[in-house]
């Protein structure tokens, strides 16, 4: 799962200062986070999923389809 929010960052052609602002978080937190120095919130997580247009199991590592689920009726 770290891997990936790295990837997806690298992807987006973002720094962890600019994630961790959108989190209104520190870079340092954020950093945490993508080195899994600290557990991610489930919160955060669905933020994460929204900000990169993904879903929360591409993640979490249960899928490897980046498309975003439709949403629930």
């Amino acid at each position: 799962m770290y891997r990936r929010l790295r990837d997806l960052r690298e992807d987006h052609d973002l720094n962890q200062t600019q994630v961790a602002s959108f989190l209104e978080m520190s870079q340092t937190g954020y950093s945490k986070y993508e080195t899994g120095e600290n557990d991610i919130p489930t919160a955060v997580l669905i933020k994460l999923a929204r900000f990169y247009s993904t879903s929360v199991d591409y993640l979490l590592g249960e899928t490897d389809c980046k498309e975003r689920y439709p949403k629930a009726k």
